[in-house]
């Protein structure tokens, strides 16, 4: 494993990559939505209230990228908009009931494969398995070669 160092840290990170899109696929299709919209839930649910701006660079996208997604979840009656009274020109977004629901039930599908996931893992071994997710993290975040994008 270790003979092969970068090389095989790529290999491995593309399969865990693509494995985690299509569970994200596969989660967000089941509440009806896009991918993208039910990352803007799941951002948005986690800040509780964000500007367009915000949610933005919360999720790395452009903004008109989001602006669509959110256009579509107001249409939906998942989210809604409020001008910022400080602020005019700005419009806070949040999760309306209906979006929490939605929200929730995300949050406890994936909540509920991890756990599955983690639990296939030796019980001796969990701690390392994240200790070392952390490392690869840090050192992910530590050498990145830009700010925006990446190369896969």
């Amino acid at each position: 494993m270790e003979n092969r160092g970068g090389h095989y840290l790529r290999e491995l990170l593309e399969m865990l990559k693509k494995d985690l899109f299509v569970l994200e696929k596969t989660e967000a299709s089941c509440c009806g939505m896009t991918l993208s919209q039910c990352h803007v839930i799941l951002a948005i649910g986690k800040a509780g209230e964000v500007s367009l701006n915000e949610l933005a660079g919360l999720l790395n996208l452009d903004s008109s990228t989001i602006s669509r997604s959110v256009d579509n979840l107001f249409n939906k009656g998942l989210v809604s908009r409020k001008v910022d009274e400080r602020d005019r020109r700005y419009v806070r977004i949040s999760l309306t009931e209906m979006g929490k629901e939605v929200y929730g039930e995300i949050e406890r599908n994936l909540a509920d494969y991890f756990e599955r996931v983690f639990s296939s893992i030796p019980e001796e071994k969990r701690h390392q398995v994240l200790e070392s997710l952390k490392l690869l993290l840090d050192a992910v975040r530590e050498n990145r070669c830009c700010e925006e994008g990446f190369l896969w």
